[in-house]
């Protein structure tokens, strides 16, 4: 049996919208671009999103691994 790691499912949703919340409680909408070991993301097409709501446009945005809790395929 295969065993599958944090970095394979992160390669698979590369390219596909993502939600991501942070460790301020700030939740980020956007297309995953890129992401390195330390889980660095590069979101395209990236939204701040507060109570479900579109709070503001970001575009493209470079996220700290350290700040993240969570990563969640967003559709």
């Amino acid at each position: 049996m295969e065993q599958s790691r944090p970095l394979d499912a992160l390669n698979k949703a590369r390219n596909k919208r993502v939600l991501l919340e942070l460790k301020t409680g700030r939740q980020l909408i956007g297309t995953l671009n890129a992401f390195d070991i330390h889980i660095n993301i590069v979101l395209t097409d990236a939204e701040e999103r507060e109570g479900g709501e579109v709070k503001r446009k970001l575009g493209v945005v470079f996220i700290r691994g350290d700040t993240i809790i969570l990563i969640s395929p967003s559709e």
